[in-house]
């Protein structure tokens, strides 16, 4: 089973860019997650760990997700080689983002600014492979 769950804060804003083949979205950003234990008297350490996000989930992630804030990835770990132009092989190791979860409280991503909504609702977690039944037709359908 490969299945990674992390939570942290981004240290970047999500790059974006697109497959050559068929144009499909990526999106790279970097996770800084703490350490969960420290030595005594050692500040606290975080190891970062790249993300990549593909198709919908990649949407979300360059949409919403900004440096600096905490997010909730779920996800599987990759690896992947190639070689370079010196002709040296070339390792990378990544996390395949399925999941993506907003991490800080509302209150403290309203006070950054973080969301730009028009409707004044925080936007949800997606999952890469999941379309969403639930539709609203009008306000008279709702309990309040």
């Amino acid at each position: 089973m490969n299945k990674v769950i992390l939570m942290g804060r981004l240290t970047r804003d999500p790059e974006v860019r697109y497959t050559q083949t068929n144009n499909t979205l990526v999106a790279s950003f970097s996770l800084a997650v703490n350490r969960r234990f420290t030595r005594e008297g050692d500040t606290q350490t975080a190891d970062f760990i790249n993300i990549v996000a593909w198709g919908k989930t990649g949407e979300f992630c360059s949409k919403y997700f900004k440096k600096g804030q905490q997010v909730g990835i779920i996800g599987r770990i990759q690896t992947r080689s190639w070689e370079d132009n010196q002709g040296q092989k070339r390792y990378a190791t990544e996390v395949i983002a399925e999941e993506t979860y907003f991490a800080d409280s509302k209150r403290d991503s309203y006070q950054e600014g973080s969301f730009d909504n028009t409707f004044g609702a925080e936007p949800q977690a997606t999952n890469s492979g999941d379309t969403s039944d639930f539709e609203v037709s009008s306000g008279d359908d709702l309990p309040f």
